[in-house]
């Protein structure tokens, strides 16, 4: 599925969210990332994200991704990453390789939740930081909206654009993720300290933070 929509990827992530999503990006890595970190963007998707830790500072960034369609068109963006396929739920690299990591619009596909932010913080060095920028389901006044804009546009804009019949998934995936203090939450259970997250475009996007204990 992700193979088929990575042609349309990133033209849906500025259709979706009205641009921005670059905003949205920019703070992730500012919340995370400092000069000269060894960064890991994992569920990287086409790159913009590990991209954005790059030109904040970051000293080498490493971008994970399981679709190599995606990957393809990642390469094409930036020669300085290192772009590779892999599992976020099983990470091909060493204890402590990173001084933070990020997700992008990634963790509410992974079978194993809690088995991925596992594998974040094993990854992270002591004190390392993660940024986990993620889709939610919004409460109050702007529910209605929400509900209106992912069960009726998107999908009708899935059917306009060549291979976007594949986000018909993104509502459900949405509504089964965990909601922003559960997800916080299961950040902490999993070694986690710090934890706290930002909503923004009235909820429907949260950003939770926190860092790696020792």
């Amino acid at each position: 599925m992700f193979d088929r929509i990575a042609p349309v990827y990133d033209a849906m992530n500025r259709v979706m969210t009205v641009g921005l999503d670059r905003r949205w990006r920019r703070i992730t890595v500012e919340q995370a990332v400092r000069p000269g970190d060894r960064v890991l963007d994992a569920c990287c998707g086409t790159g913009d994200l590990a991209i954005a830790a790059l030109r904040h500072g970051a000293r080498e960034v490493v971008g994970l991704d399981f679709s190599e369609q995606m990957l393809d068109r990642a390469r094409t963006k930036s020669r300085e990453i290192e772009w590779v396929q892999g599992d976020a739920m099983a990470l091909p690299f060493g204890d402590a390789s990173f001084d933070a990591a990020t997700v992008g619009f990634g963790v509410r596909n992974v079978d194993d939740l809690d088995g991925a932010i596992r594998e974040l913080r094993r990854v992270l060095r002591p004190g390392g930081r993660v940024a986990i920028l993620e889709i939610t389901t919004p409460v109050g006044a702007f529910a209605q909206f929400y509900g209106f804009w992912f069960d009726r546009v998107i999908p009708l804009l899935g059917k306009v654009l060549p291979g976007g019949s594949a986000y018909t998934y993104l509502p459900a995936s949405v509504r089964r993720f965990p909601r922003p203090e559960a997800l916080a939450d299961l950040l902490a259970a999993n070694g986690f300290d710090d934890v706290r997250f930002l909503r923004f475009a009235g909820g429907i996007v949260a950003l939770h933070v926190g860092k790696r204990s020792d």
